[in-house]
């Protein structure tokens, strides 16, 4: 901040964030401290490279003003960012009831009974804003473990699926097959009974006619023991 008798301004310095091909602003703040109307005049040592709003203007008692200086575009850089440009802000106490239409040049010019302070103001290029980092790449190495995780989870749930298929089918195979081993058991069973019965009868026809034993019960008796053995094994 610059304090003088008349008025403060703040910041004491002009800073630029210089960028290649575009127009930049910085900010002045200017604080009457008197219980005067002040008026101030605003010069730069550069007057083609830059636009100051308001340029003159007078600030009322205890009162506050906010000027606008912007930098044309620039082309190119200048060595190591040093910048020999300068600005002057003049102020001096006006009649009340002034107003801007009032102001003259004269008016800041020094002159016996004329007080007319003056604060110089240097102009600083600071670095332009660092672009942000890139992010998408390291997201994307950060990323790359998280999608191959997340492909082999889906692997191994298609894996889980397909062998709870399996499983589910062949279980199912193992249910039909069960199921057809049962009734091929029973119908073993009816059949091996149904032999026993006629093997009963020719016993009985075979004792009362007193012969011995005849092929016919030969024959039932390896059908007998050959179902019998088909059972055994499908069990």
């Amino acid at each position: 901040m610059s304090t003088g008798e008349l008025l403060s301004i703040e910041p004491s310095e002009l800073k630029f964030a210089l960028e290649l091909k575009k127009q930049i602003s910085c900010s002045l703040q200017v604080l009457n401290k008197t219980e005067n109307q002040v008026a101030f005049k605003v010069k730069t040592t550069n007057p083609k490279k830059y636009c100051v709003r308001p340029n003159t203007g007078i600030v009322l008692p205890r009162s506050k003003c906010d000027i606008t200086v912007t930098m044309q575009a620039q082309k190119e850089l200048p060595p190591d960012l040093q910048c020999k440009d300068k600005f002057l802000l003049q102020s001096v106490v006006v009649n009340h009831g002034a107003t801007q239409k009032d102001i003259t040049p004269e008016m800041f010019t020094k002159e016996e009974g004329r007080v007319v302070e003056e604060c110089k103001l240097r102009v600083l290029y600071v670095s332009p804003p660092r672009p942000p980092s890139p992010v998408a790449e390291g997201s994307d190495e950060d990323s790359s473990p998280k999608t191959t995780s997340m492909e082999n989870e889906n692997l191994n749930g298609s894996e889980v699926t397909r062998k709870f298929v399996d499983s589910h089918e062949n279980s199912q195979e193992v249910r039909s097959l069960i199921s057809k081993f049962t009734e091929e058991k029973a119908a073993a069973i009816q059949q091996s009974n149904k032999l026993r019965q006629e093997l009963l009868l020719l016993r009985r026809d075979s004792n009362k006619s007193g012969g011995g034993v005849s092929i016919m019960f030969v024959v039932i008796i390896g059908l007998l023991g050959a179902v019998l053995g088909y059972l055994m094994k499908r069990t």
